[in-house]
């Protein structure tokens, strides 16, 4: 019996690995680590993801961004594992993350005016505005009672644009490449989309309620 709990994939293996995930989960949810401290450390990430672009060091920029940005995405998840969130948790989270994508993005916006490339700031100023109304649109829709999860650039899609766009930016030194603009042209173009599925999800949502509205 030892030796079959020993090998790989045997049950013994397997509730020994839970048992282990289950103790480390215990000791982090017992720990003083809260879940607004993630989400200032996130925040943290993506200022300092900012600041970095307006050195033009892409990468580094680009890595920045994407811890922040798992930051981001694991502060809730801590917050319902734990029992640790606060309705201020919940308010400083969502303000936050409407905060941060808007930070680098101010950042890139202000690289592209200092290389003269008018059209490449124009479309960030279209990205963070439509950024935003992505999210707007959901937390009206959700405050109707109407669920709105639908589109094309939901925050996950929107961290990949981007974190692709500075990883492979020109002068990043990730091969030859010049992502960075068509990142942000991207990124504008699916925002817009979003909102307008999202207005017109709700649209349907509603009318199909209340046939008269």
């Amino acid at each position: 019996m030892a030796t079959e709990a020993a090998q790989p994939g045997s049950g013994g293996e397997r509730r020994t690995s839970a048992h282990v995930r289950a103790r480390a989960r215990n000791r982090l949810i017992e720990s003083r680590l809260t879940p607004n401290a993630i989400s200032v450390a996130g925040f943290v990430g993506n200022v300092i993801a900012a600041i970095l672009v307006t050195q033009e060091e892409f990468f580094l920029a680009g890595i920045a961004f994407i811890l922040g940005s798992v930051m981001d995405t694991l502060d809730g998840r801590y917050s319902r594992m734990s029992g640790k969130g606060t309705p201020f948790g919940a308010f400083l989270d969502s303000s936050l993350d409407r905060m941060e994508e808007g930070i680098v993005l101010t950042a890139v916006g202000a690289y592209f005016a200092k290389q003269g490339d008018e059209l490449a700031v124009a479309a960030v100023v279209a990205a963070v505005l439509f950024s935003l109304m992505v999210s707007y649109t959901r937390a009206r829709a959700e405050a109707l009672g109407v669920e709105c999860k639908v589109g094309l650039a939901t925050r996950a899609v929107r961290v990949v644009i981007i974190s692709v766009g500075l990883l492979f930016a020109k002068g990043a030194g990730v091969g030859d490449f010049s992502l960075l603009e068509p990142a942000i042209y991207a990124l504008a173009a699916l925002t817009v989309v979003t909102t307008f599925q999202r207005v017109l999800h709700v649209w349907r949502e509603l009318t199909a309620e209340s046939p008269t509205v």
